[in-house]
């Protein structure tokens, strides 16, 4: 009786282009720092010390106009009102994460001021090993 040979055949190629990785995903990274940095950018859009274009990388469309609309109000609130037009001082508080599915994280982050605290709530959803908000609230 003749043994049947097999011939191995080498893995099939996988083309590497800008959006692929060269090694498979693990899990992607603690969505933490990316809320922290994010829950303060939002208050910094709030009160007019940065541009909602400057986080437009971070965000959806639909975040992108929200936070425009809100920061036109806020805007238009700070021109009405005779407080001083110092730059606020902002500092991020406790930041609380879950995550209810793969890919996906809640997160709540408290930002003060001197005078009061904001809560701000996002969604954050991974998209090419990075965190994008999809959603967010500010209270």
């Amino acid at each position: 009786m003749e043994e049947a040979t097999t011939t191995a055949h080498p893995p099939p190629l996988r083309i590497v282009g800008p959006e692929s990785e060269t090694a498979p995903a693990a899990d992607p990274p603690d969505p933490s720092a990316t809320a922290r940095a994010l829950g303060l950018c939002v208050a910094e859009v709030l009160t007019g010390s940065r541009e909602v274009d400057s986080i437009a990388r971070w965000i959806t469309d639909d975040v992108q106009r929200h936070l425009q609309q809100r920061a036109a109000v806020a805007a238009h609130a700070r021109s009405a009102g005779r407080r001083s037009r110092a730059r606020p001082i902002l500092r991020v508080g406790s930041v609380i994460v879950c995550r209810p599915a793969d890919g996906v994280a809640e997160a709540t982050v408290v930002v003060h001021t001197r005078s009061h605290a904001r809560a701000v709530a996002m969604r954050l959803e991974e998209r090419h090993g990075r965190w994008r908000a999809t959603a967010i609230g500010v209270l």
